[in-house]
């Protein structure tokens, strides 16, 4: 079983507004990821809200996925990673973590993603545009104690340089794993390459 937790619980606050409950395609930019996700191989779906969670869950409400919530969102995304992975269930063997904020991210790439990493020996799989790493990260359960307890400083980016034997560098064609949306620039940008 392959597990998403899709982290949704920042602030905001350099959009100035809830940017995860912008308009996109139709729906908002949570909805439209979470989509994304519903369409792919993904198994089960975590969603961990922080800032704003009811506004969040009722936005999600009727799709089929896990909200989690994070009462201590403000101390990073590390902790929003950790409430996502304690909640994956025992047979969950892998986890795809994504970031709220970049909605271009495609169910044809998650399937791609999840595909790869099947068929690969390694056990952290990690997007990369022309030689620079993005997001979302792919990597084993047997990862899991070792996020909760360490990285503390540096996030996820501590298991990629802890274990680089075990890192597959998936490339792929599309710039959408190196962009998120923090400022209202980005939301633009994101807006006019639907």
């Amino acid at each position: 079983m392959i597990c998403a937790i899709v982290l949704a619980a920042g602030r905001s606050s350099r959009m100035g507004v809830q940017k995860l409950l912008l308009p996109f395609g139709g729906k908002t930019v949570i909805s439209h990821i979470v989509d994304q996700f519903l369409g792919s191989a993904v198994d089960k779906i975590f969603v961990v809200t922080g800032h704003q969670p009811k506004r969040i869950s009722v936005e999600l409400s009727g799709r089929g996925v896990s909200i989690v919530n994070n009462a201590n969102y403000d101390s990073g995304m590390l902790s929003s990673v950790r409430c996502g992975l304690r909640a994956l269930p025992k047979r969950c063997r892998a986890v795809l973590v994504a970031i709220g904020d970049q909605p271009s991210i495609s169910t044809e790439l998650v399937d791609l993603m999840v595909r790869s990493f099947a068929a690969s020996e390694k056990k952290i799989l990690v997007p990369c545009y022309e030689g620079k790493r993005g997001h979302p990260l792919l990597f084993s359960t047997l990862y899991r104690e070792e996020i909760l307890t360490h990285y503390d400083d540096v996030g996820l980016r501590g298991l990629l340089h802890a274990h680089p034997d075990d890192v597959f560098e998936l490339t792929v064609s599309t710039s959408s794993v190196l962009s998120d949306m923090d400022y209202p620039d980005d939301y633009r940008r994101e807006l006019t390459s639907m």
